[in-house]
């Protein structure tokens, strides 16, 4: 295989500079149903569900997502998983979902209510609570739901534990109900507006963030003692926020809108989706790698914290090979830049992976037209070592070695 200097395709190709989204689209499902709720335990492995009893499942990043029997056909609106084998999802008519091995099989649990859940949160493997018209509370898996005395009849859309007993719902106009007891009581907070809230994350017992109609954002820093309005720069509702830490989180909502905040909500920035459709649902595993849910069954991922990168597209006239050149810098601190050239037409992608083969992270996973190509990796959310960056593009592979210095 000949290996070309970079500088022999300024000679004889067009270069052009771009910017690219940091979020790039996961290939939906055949079905198409709508999802509404997705979380994920690891950068690798996650699950998504949605409209018509639809789950999903991905074990690596999102490259390939897998349909899983529910055994409903009723929607599905939250979903919570503690590790990669044990989750709950719950949905419309009181519908609970559990599973203990990956989704392999669901088993329906009995809610003892037919009202609407809509967000269901997990803390270990026995403790959970589900919330809609009804507040329901478990400490055995699900093999018993609790109905518990909300003092309110309006319903909730969003529920966030830190703790076994520590843990806040949101709701219809305004609604924020707040435990500190396992929801052995739960006492109304005062949020100051009347939209309806849809979504919250906390990162711990004390800081939190609450989303919802009209692009309303509200922050608490005292367990909702107090919760504050930040401005988000939109009027199009928010249906879901996830906190990696205090101060990093992303809220997603109608119009494909996606926000980014660094810095606990002082400022937020919009971010290029590449979509219309309603997003419904967000989970980041740390402060770089998430994965957004929303309406025709898409699927929005992205390992950069979504951030824009400006980037070089570098497109030979006649490409007659495959090749991929090694990194630059390297070593490198956050960034690096990877180079490779297609001679054909067809499914690229460009995958990490650490020393012991395990993938964490996709860069490339689409079509691309016959060229050369660069793409910057910001592993700013990595440990410090040895990666393998994979470069597959037809029946060409070919593997080189990166070294990430912190």
């Amino acid at each position: 295989m000949r290996t070309l200097p970079f500088f022999f395709l300024f000679a004889f190709g067009l270069e052009t500079t771009f910017a690219q989204s940091g979020w790039f689209w996961q290939n939906p499902l055949p079905q198409g149903n709508s999802l509404s709720g997705v979380s994920f335990t690891d950068a690798n492995t996650g699950t998504a569900v949605g409209f018509s009893g639809t789950i999903v499942r991905t074990t690596n990043g999102g490259a390939s997502w897998v349909s899983q029997s529910s055994g409903t056909t009723n929607n599905l609106w939250g979903v919570s998983f503690t590790d990669s084998n044990t989750g709950t999802a719950v949905g419309y008519g009181g519908t609970i979902l559990r599973t203990t091995n990956g989704g392999a099989s669901w088993v329906n649990q009995s809610s003892g209510t037919t009202n609407n859940l809509y967000g269901v949160s997990f803390t270990d493997a026995n403790t959970g609570t589900a919330v809609g018209g009804r507040i329901l509370r478990t400490t055995n898996g699900g093999a018993s739901w609790v109905n518990q005395s909300s003092g309110t009849t309006r319903p909730l859309y969003g529920v966030s534990f830190t703790d076994a007993n520590t843990g806040t719902a949101v709701g219809y106009v305004g609604t924020i109900l707040r435990t500190t007891n396992g929801g052995a009581s739960w006492v109304s907070q005062s949020s100051g507006t009347t939209n309806i809230l849809y979504g919250v994350s906390f990162t711990d017992a004390n800081t939190g963030t609450a989303v919802g109609q009209w692009g309303t954002i509200l922050l608490t820093t005292n367990g909702g003692a107090n919760w504050v309005s930040q401005s988000s720069g939109t009027m199009l509702s928010l249906r879901g926020v996830s906190f990696a830490d205090a101060n990093t989180g992303t809220a997603v909502g109608e119009g494909g809108t996606i926000l980014r905040t660094t810095n606990g909500g002082a400022s937020w920035v919009s971010q290029s989706s590449g979509t219309t459709n309603i997003l419904y649902g967000v989970s980041f595993t740390d402060g770089n790698t998430g994965t957004a849910v929303g309406d025709g069954g898409t699927i929005l991922r992205t390992t950069n914290g979504g951030v824009v990168s400006v980037q070089d597209d570098r497109r030979s006239d006649i490409p007659s090979d495959f090749a991929v050149w090694q990194n630059y810098p390297n070593p490198f601190n956050p960034t690096t830049n990877i180079e490779w050239r297609t001679a054909d037409c067809g499914l690229v992608t460009l995958k990490l992976y650490d020393l012991l083969g395990r993938e964490v992270a996709t860069l490339v996973n689409e079509v691309k037209q016959a060229g050369s190509y660069e793409v910057t990796w910001n592993a700013a959310g990595f440990a410090s070592g040895v990666y393998f960056y994979r470069l597959t593009a037809g029946s060409y592979t070919e593997t080189k070695k990166l070294v990430l210095a912190k």
